[in-house]
């Protein structure tokens, strides 16, 4: 695992060397706050997304660079059938087990953070006028926090989370609230924010909040 802290640390400093040269926004919000509709809208206005959360999904997939790395940590039991991350069952462990949470995440933080920079510069080259980094968990990292110029902040009710995360996850309500437990409190984000999306409406509604946003990035 040693030669995975050292690609993190070199992440880590790639990153920290956009500083300055163009902004990064950090973009957050608990499950179900619809922070990827935001990015989306974002992406559409020309900023350059960069997404952890499909990241993560891209490297747990079948032939993702963290598949053997998980296999041999927790065995094969946790690849499903196609040879991607069994996640009902991953999930169920790494909330039971704060040490399998841990492990887990010394496998895939690192290979994220990697992906993450990699196309970071890639958008750079391309000539985005800003940079949006998407990160479920960012006010809960150690890192993330440091390397972003501006945090913006999705938010809605919690019952709107639950109900769009059951909805869309096919998930029970004591699942999403589990999982609403394990991230840090909407309070707490909102201390955090430099910016607050309100989205518990449509889309037609979230669009014009997202412009002004843009709008208010770009004098950054």
């Amino acid at each position: 695992m040693a030669s995975t802290y050292s690609n993190f640390d070199s992440a880590q400093a790639d990153l920290k060397a956009l500083k300055g040269v163009i902004p990064l926004i950090g973009l957050t919000g608990g499950i179900g706050s619809g922070k990827t509709a935001v990015s989306d809208l974002l992406g559409a206005l020309g900023a350059g997304i960069i997404d952890t959360d499909l990241i993560s999904h891209q490297i747990t997939a079948p032939g993702g660079k963290a598949i053997p790395l998980i296999t041999k940590a927790f065995g094969a039991e946790f690849i499903n059938a196609q040879g991607a991350l069994n996640r009902p069952k991953m999930r169920t462990l790494v909330f039971e087990d704060p040490q399998a949470r841990q492990i887990l995440e010394q496998i895939t933080h690192p290979l994220i953070q990697q992906e993450t920079a990699k196309k970071a510069f890639e958008l750079v080259k391309l000539g985005v006028p800003y940079l949006v980094f998407v990160v479920p968990l960012l006010v809960e990292s150690g890192s993330w926090p440091k390397l972003i110029d501006y945090l913006v902040v999705v938010d809605c009710p919690e019952e709107t989370q639950i109900e769009r995360v059951m909805h869309r996850n096919n998930l029970t309500r004591s699942e999403v609230e589990n999982i609403l437990k394990a991230q840090t409190s909407r309070d707490t984000r909102l201390a955090a924010a430099n910016a607050v999306i309100q989205n518990q409406g449509s889309l037609d509604e979230l669009k014009p909040e997202v412009l002004i946003l843009h709008q208010q990035i770009l004098r950054i």
